[in-house]
């Protein structure tokens, strides 16, 4: 017997509620708390995301894509991995951020910053299974954030 979830492809997955929500929310709840607007869901942003993921399904590297958007990836191993974890894995270096002198004091930032960039208004992302079994998540920000010596809020 056939459910209807299993009836939705893997590539479909990025186009259901929950998934996206799954990367909306807690990138808003992370807005919200430094008083930026919310991210909407972009599918142009989704679909860059999703094709850039299926390149890394052989070998799962944390390499950014040559894109012209802002750009966070996760890797994780296994494939329990979900959207909200990446998140929050990128907003947990939040404790890194050191607003006052808008610089990083630990390893990295930079995805906090990309996630709260006070200009980014779009956002787009994709979830994979590598060949290796190990997860690799990547979202796609537009306009991209990060600019040298400016404030992401």
């Amino acid at each position: 017997m056939m459910t209807a979830m299993s009836s939705v492809n893997a590539a479909d997955m990025n186009a259901t509620a929950a998934f996206i929500d799954g990367f909306l929310v807690p990138h808003n709840q992370a807005r919200n708390a430094v008083g930026v607007g919310p991210l909407q869901w972009d599918r142009k942003l989704a679909n860059y995301a999703r094709n850039y993921a299926r390149q890394r399904r052989g070998d799962c590297l944390l390499q950014h894509s040559d894109s012209p958007f802002g750009e966070n990836i996760f890797w994780g191993s296994g494939h329990g991995w979900t959207p909200s974890q990446a998140v929050a894995a990128w907003i947990d270096e939040k404790k890194w951020f050191d607003y006052a002198n808008n610089i990083c004091t630990g390893p990295d930032c930079t995805h906090y910053t990309q996630v709260v960039w006070r200009t980014t208004a779009n956002v787009g992302c994709a979830k994979i299974i590598c060949n290796s079994g190990d997860t690799f998540i990547t979202c796609n920000y537009d306009p991209p954030g990060n600019y040298i010596a400016s404030r992401p809020y």
